[in-house]
């Protein structure tokens, strides 16, 4: 057992997902690292350290694997539920498909990590569950659809978790980044919508950088338990949308 709580992260892989496992490890926590890249979590060479291939829709595996990291290294101090997918492109000649990987992901994937560590936290009454959203998830965009809707929805269930957990001195936190550099481009098929993004992007000098939203992670977590930000919202400062 660690001294130290035991971190659990899904989409570790790559983003700010990985650069939290890097923050935390430096911070001296055991981790639990989950991607379905397991070549990639194993390149991150990290000490102390759970990795397992997980896809968060396979809410069998993230439970099986949580069990794991907490035998080896005692309970689940953060769940960060990360893992997301973003397909944007025009509503009207958008695959569904598109949408079903989305909402799959960003929402159910969300709720299957919650669900392997809610008892526990709630027994102990200790944990904080910091849940991936994004501006997104405060304000609409055209070609965001779909991806609006599910990032409205892990704000909708995290006020309503934050509610129903503050009795059990669980805290809850939104993290609401704007443009980070990430491989969030990656999953846009969508030629004019790629081009609009990357235009943008380009215009106010280009996204910040994802250790920077790590060390707000960290920041966050090192709080006192009774102490909680309840949101993380950080934008560059020339993204004024």
């Amino acid at each position: 057992m660690s001294s130290k709580s035991l971190i659990a992260i899904t989409g570790a892989s790559s983003g700010i997902g990985e650069a939290t496992a890097r923050a935390f490890s430096a911070a001296g926590h055991p981790l639990l690292l989950m991607a379905r890249r397991l070549d990639r979590l194993e390149a991150l060479q990290l000490p102390d350290a759970v990795l397992k291939k997980v896809d968060v829709r396979d809410r069998v595996a993230i439970a099986e694997a949580v069990a794991e990291a907490e035998a080896r290294f005692g309970p689940v101090g953060m769940m960060f539920a990360n893992a997301g997918i973003a397909r944007l492109g025009d509503i009207a000649t958008q695959p569904p498909d598109e949408w079903d990987e989305m909402i799959d992901i960003n929402t159910k994937g969300v709720m299957n990590s919650v669900h392997a560590v809610l008892n526990g936290m709630i027994a102990r009454r200790s944990g904080t569950l910091m849940m991936m959203s994004s501006i997104a998830g405060r304000k609409t965009y055209p070609d965001h659809t779909v991806y609006c809707g599910t990032k409205f929805f892990v704000h909708a269930i995290s006020e309503s978790l934050r509610e129903y957990l503050a009795p059990h001195d669980v805290r809850v936190i939104v993290l609401s980044p704007g443009i980070v550099e990430t491989e969030v481009l990656d999953h846009v098929k969508d030629p004019a919508t790629l081009a609009n993004y990357k235009a943008n992007k380009a215009a106010i000098g280009g996204g910040i950088t994802a250790d920077i939203v790590a060390g707000l992670i960290l920041n966050a977590y090192q709080l006192p338990q009774g102490v909680i930000v309840q949101e993380i919202v950080i934008t560059p400062t020339r993204q004024k949308y």
